[in-house]
């Protein structure tokens, strides 16, 4: 196996854990309470954000894995 093949598995491998992590990240840090039927949202903003941006950095990182390992 070529060296363009191992790295391009190993983006590939990376992006399917950035983008676990990041889809935790989004799901964990939105949050709904009903109290005396009123429904209460609370959500973290910037976690969001964060959860979003290793969705895309994911993303990024496996696209630049297929690119790798379909290279000749």
């Amino acid at each position: 196996m070529k060296s363009n093949k191992i790295i391009g598995i190993l983006l590939i491998v990376g992006s399917l854990v950035l983008g676990y992590f990041g889809f935790n990240k989004v799901s964990n840090n939105d949050v709904s309470v009903e109290v005396l039927g009123l429904e209460i949202d609370a959500s973290n903003k910037s976690g969001k954000e964060q959860g979003y941006m290793l969705l895309g950095l994911g993303l990024v990182v496996f696209v630049g894995g297929l690119y790798t390992t379909s290279k000749k």
